[in-house]
């Protein structure tokens, strides 16, 4: 062979090598991401839940694909959207939310899915056991519904003159209206507070609870940690300041909306979680062989300029104990 020949062989075999090293590689894994709400509202968890995936190596866009599904508080799209994820072939599902834990458990036994739920996921029906889920579910459990006594606790320090609480629950999603309402049901008698019971699954139902305030005239408020009523938190923290109606709320989001006081898991910390038994997944470990998380973050945030509008004044110790105080 001639020496120019040789060269130009020897040229463009290497001139083909990257793309035969990139037909060689494996696609990117795709992770399914159902969400009860929109994405506008969901700043604080995406990044949580990235960085969840960035601790396990995983980065969006560079090895591995995030396909997004928002039900923007329309449960009657969850089983559609769920079986849309299960028909892309994604590699693990993660979803938020009771309802929607359900409906992707009802789509697939197969795929992996990596859940946060708002009460006792046994007793929800998605894994055997805390320790040993054994079918393809898995993820975190944030103690909202079980923490109804100690939001009321937190709402009678803070109003102690109250007697009438209403509570604003979502009968959409029965499964955590019950359990809310069960514990506030216990709780309350032992505190000297009566409850009224207040349904809204839509804007127009939560105007219409709202319009019940003024006949009933209710002491504080108590909202339910139902995902929906977290989307509409600005349309919940308006009204209540309207009606000058002190209220306690399930997550920072409200407190930050203008919601006087709010206590609960720290949402960005836990969708971290779910990022991380996701980028597990990935790496081949099996749901069933990772236990339940419990939340391990949660955090009492008041605003004090709501209170001060409200008429309130936050007791030291109250102020003291929280873990940020807005301004």
């Amino acid at each position: 062979m001639r020496r120019r020949e040789f060269i130009g062989l020897v040229g463009g075999a290497v001139a083909g090598w990257p793309l035969a090293v990139r037909a060689q590689q494996p696609p990117m894994p795709v992770i399914g991401f159902l969400h009860p709400t929109s994405p506008e509202g969901s700043v604080d968890r995406l990044r949580g839940f990235r960085q969840g995936l960035k601790d396990v190596g995983y980065v969006e866009g560079e090895n591995v694909t995030i396909e997004y599904r928002w039900v923007d508080g329309q449960n009657d799209r969850l089983p559609a959207l769920a079986a849309e994820l299960a028909r892309h072939r994604v590699a693990v599902i993660a979803t938020i939310g009771n309802v929607p834990a359900l409906a992707v458990k009802a789509t697939t036994t197969t795929i992996p899915i990596v859940f946060v739920v708002a009460e006792d996921p046994v007793r929800l029906g998605l894994v055997a056991s805390l320790h040993n889920p054994s079918g393809n579910l898995t993820g975190v459990n944030v103690f909202n519904a079980e923490m109804t006594a100690k939001r009321l606790e937190l709402l009678r320090e803070l109003v102690p003159a109250a007697t009438r609480v209403a509570v604003l629950v979502n009968p959409v999603n029965a499964t955590t209206t019950a359990a809310t309402l069960r514990d506030v049901e216990t709780a309350a008698p032992s505190m000297g507070l009566q409850i009224l019971v207040l349904n809204a699954s839509t804007s127009r139902e939560i105007n219409a609870a709202f319009a019940t305030f003024v006949r009933e005239r209710p002491d504080a408020l108590f909202v339910d940690p139902d995902p929906f009523l977290t989307s509409r938190r600005v349309q919940l923290v308006h009204l209540a300041t309207l009606h000058k109606v002190p209220a306690v709320y399930p997550a920072r989001d409200y407190a930050e909306a203008g919601g006087l006081m709010s206590y609960g898991s720290n949402s960005a910390d836990t969708l971290r979680q779910v990022g991380i038994y996701t980028g597990r997944i990935l790496k081949g470990a099996k749901a069933a062989d990772l236990p339940v998380m419990q939340a391990s973050k949660f955090e009492l945030v008041i605003n004090a300029e709501t209170a001060r509008m409200l008429g309130l004044t936050v007791p030291p110790r109250l102020l003291a104990r929280a873990d940020e105080v807005i301004e």
